[in-house]
C-alpha cells in the first residue's frame, strides 16, 4: 500500500470499528489513542455483530462511500482476509487491534487463543459479579442504606460533588462492590461502620472552587437540594471548612484520600483498584499470619 504522510494534519474524518462482538473492547482502544491527538474529530461508523459475509458486505460498502481507516476484532480468517482485502484495494488503513496482544500471549503461555468471538462477554461467573456490583452501587448511593456495609470492598467518604456516585458506578463495572456515603454538615458520621474489616475506606476530596463551581451548576439542575440552602451549599468559606473537616475524618482514621479535582472518574477507579488489590494482599498476609 503507497501510504505517504500528509502534508496538511488532517483533522475530521471517518474512523470504522468493525467487530464480530460487541465492539466495546475495540472502542476503548480506539478512543484510548484517539486521545492522544489534540484537535481532530473523528466520526466513529460503528460495525458491531459482524458474523456474515452478508453483513460485512453493508460494512464495506459504508467504508466505500465514507472512506476512513478501519480497526477491526476478527477471529474469522475468512472475514478477516475480506475485509483487509477491500481496504487494501481501497488504499485504507485496516488493523487487526488485538492481533499484537494474542501473538505475545500466545508465545508467553504456548498456547494458541480460542478463535472464538465474544468471549469476554459470557454469561459466566465474572459476569454474574458485575451485575450484582451495579445492583449495589445503586442500592447504597448516598449512604441510603447502611445495612449491608459490611459487604463492600470500597465504601467512598467525601463531600457532596466529589464523583462518589459515578465512582462507584464505574468499580461496579469492575465487579467491584462500592458504596459511598456522604459528610454533611451537621450530620453525624455513622460511626459503627468503622469497626467493619473486609470494606477499604477511601477519602475523595476536591479543590474548594472547583466544588464550588460544580455546586452552583447542581443548584441550577436541582432547585430541591435536601440538605443545604443555596447560600451554605455554594459558600466558598463553608465549602473549605468542609474539606478541612473531611480531610480531619480521613486523617484520624488514617485512610487514604484521593483529590479528584483533575482526574477523570476513570483515573479515580483506576487508582482505587490499585489501592484495593494492596489492601487485599494485606488482608490475605493478616489471615495466613493468624
Amino acid at each position: 500500500m503507497n501510504r505517504q504522510v500528509k502534508e496538511t494534519p488532517i483533522k475530521e474524518f471517518n474512523i470504522y470499528l468493525v467487530s464480530d462482538a460487541t465492539g466495546t473492547t475495540l472502542q476503548g482502544l480506539a478512543r484510548a489513542a484517539l486521545s492522544q491527538f489534540e484537535n481532530v474529530e473523528p466520526t466513529e461508523r460503528f460495525w458491531p455483530m459482524i458474523r456474515s459475509e452478508a453483513q460485512l458486505d453493508r460494512a464495506i460498502k459504508d467504508i466505500e462511500l465514507n472512506p476512513g481507516p478501519v480497526l477491526f476484532t476478527f477471529v474469522d480468517k475468512k472475514l478477516r482476509r475480506k475485509l483487509q482485502n477491500a481496504c487494501y484495494a481501497l488504499d485504507i488503513p485496516c488493523l487487526p487491534v488485538l492481533d499484537p496482544i494474542l501473538r505475545t500471549m500466545s508465545s508467553y503461555l504456548g498456547l494458541p487463543p480460542k478463535g472464538i468471538p465474544g468471549l469476554q462477554h459470557a454469561l459466566d461467573e465474572a459476569y454474574y459479579k458485575r451485575i450484582d456490583a451495579v445492583d449495589y452501587a445503586l442500592n447504597f448511593d448516598d449512604g441510603q442504606n447502611l445495612e449491608g456495609l459490611e459487604d463492600a470492598d470500597v465504601i467512598l467518604v467525601g463531600v457532596s460533588r466529589t464523583s462518589k456516585t459515578p465512582t462507584c458506578i464505574f468499580l461496579a463495572r469492575r465487579g467491584v462492590k462500592a458504596a459511598n456515603i456522604p459528610l454533611v454538615p451537621g450530620v453525624p458520621f455513622p460511626e459503627k461502620i468503622l469497626s467493619y474489616e473486609k470494606p477499604m475506606f477511601v477519602g475523595l476530596t476536591e479543590a474548594p472552587k472547583r466544588l464550588e463551581n460544580l455546586r452552583r451548576s447542581r443548584l441550577h439542575a436541582d432547585k430541591d437540594q435536601q440538605y443545604y440552602s443555596e447560600n451554605e451549599y455554594i459558600d466558598l468559606e463553608r465549602i473549605e471548612d468542609e474539606i478541612r473537616d473531611a480531610r480531619r475524618l480521613f486523617s484520624k482514621n488514617n485512610w487514604p484520600v484521593i483529590d479528584v479535582t483533575r482526574r477523570s472518574v476513570e483515573e479515580t477507579t483506576a487508582e482505587i483498584i490499585v489501592l484495593l488489590n494492596k489492601h487485599k494482599a494485606k488482608m490475605r498476609e493478616a489471615s495466613n499470619g493468624e
